[in-house]
């Protein structure tokens, strides 16, 4: 697998570093390494997103979920290890230990996790802070000089 340069688009954006990083990440990832345990990612609302992971054979007391600064981490750990000596015929449900990572774009933040049917969701909301939402702009006019007017008299 080649890797992209995304040197053009650095040079065109002001401000989104940590998105160029995450694509080049994302180019570089060895997909075999991410099939376990599978996902969905869901938008539900217009600010509104939901994970859904299938960890069937976990229980609530066995996953762990942590949010630090922009990054989402989901772990499964197995409190004891299964009877290897059982008398499975065919043994197709893993339960082995996971860590999975997801990227949060900023402003987002997670609201509630829950275990139905063997599904975990997540749910998460992006909340834009005040300061960050579109606002209008005063446009001014000078004179026609370009200088500024100070009480009157040109500067």
């Amino acid at each position: 697998m080649r890797s992209t340069d995304l040197t053009p688009l650095l040079r065109a954006t002001v401000g989104f570093d940590r998105m160029m990083n995450m694509l080049d990440t994302a180019t570089r990832t060895d997909e075999g390494a991410l099939s376990y345990p599978p996902y969905n990612i869901e938008k539900t609302g217009e600010d509104d997103y939901r994970i859904v992971m299938a960890v069937a054979g976990f229980g609530e007391d066995e996953l762990d979920i942590t949010v630090k600064e922009n990054s989402l981490a989901v772990t499964g750990k197995k409190d004891k290890p299964e009877d290897e000596a059982g008398s499975y015929l065919y043994r197709g449900i893993a339960t082995r230990a996971f860590e999975r990572r997801f990227d949060l774009a900023d402003h987002i933040r997670v609201t509630g996790a829950r275990i139905e049917n063997g599904l975990l969701f997540i749910d998460l909301v992006r909340e834009v802070p005040e300061a960050m939402k579109p606002r209008s702009i005063k446009i001014e006019s000078r004179p026609a000089s370009g200088r500024k007017v100070l009480e009157g008299k040109a500067a």
